[in-house]
């Protein structure tokens, strides 16, 4: 199917997929979350709820509801083995962001060259589980490669600035208070 961008159905499908998969991650994120830590954890289920927002942003306008529902889904599992993964390894990250922003980001962009299904004049070609190949998937993976080359560049040389200028440390006695 067709939409013009400024269609009212887009907007409308836009709005019922955002909720879709925010409602879908919040429930899996719930879910695995109370199975792999034994009691339900409001954190996990609020961050979920936001995972599932981050992700569908990119491909919300060119899936369907169903993948909408799949997307979100997916998004709360993958939060939660993401977040417990940074905590594995010491990643100061209390608040999941990286999980979210990150590792979902990622995944919601992939989504788009994996679920889009309208191919209309200002949406992106089939995704792969729509029968359009991997044309769009490869276009979401060097979007994702430029994004990251971009951002690990420019933080860097902020961060040199930062250090160099005042510091990136507090002192050991304000670390304490």
């Amino acid at each position: 199917s067709t939409m013009a961008v400024g269609d009212g159905s887009l907007l409308a499908s836009v709005a019922v997929n955002t909720n879709a998969a925010a409602e879908a991650a919040t429930i899996t994120s719930t879910v695995v979350a109370w199975l792999l830590l034994g009691k339900p954890d409001i954190g996990m289920t609020l961050t979920g709820c936001l995972d599932g927002l981050v992700t569908i942003k990119a491909p919300c306008a060119w899936v369907s509801i169903g993948a909408s529902l799949i997307i979100g889904a997916i998004a709360g599992v993958l939060v939660v083995f993401s977040i417990l993964f940074f905590d594995r390894i010491k990643c100061d990250d209390p608040v999941g962001a990286t999980s979210v922003h990150l590792a979902n980001g990622i995944f919601g962009t992939l989504c788009v060259g994996l679920f889009a299904n309208t191919n209309g004049e200002a949406s992106p070609k089939l995704g792969l589980l729509y029968g359009g190949g991997a044309e769009q998937l490869m276009i979401q993976i060097k979007g994702i490669l430029a994004v990251g080359v971009y951002t690990l560049v420019v933080s860097a040389v902020c961060w040199i600035i930062i250090k160099t200028l005042i510091g990136l440390r507090v002192s050991p006695e304000e670390e304490h208070e």
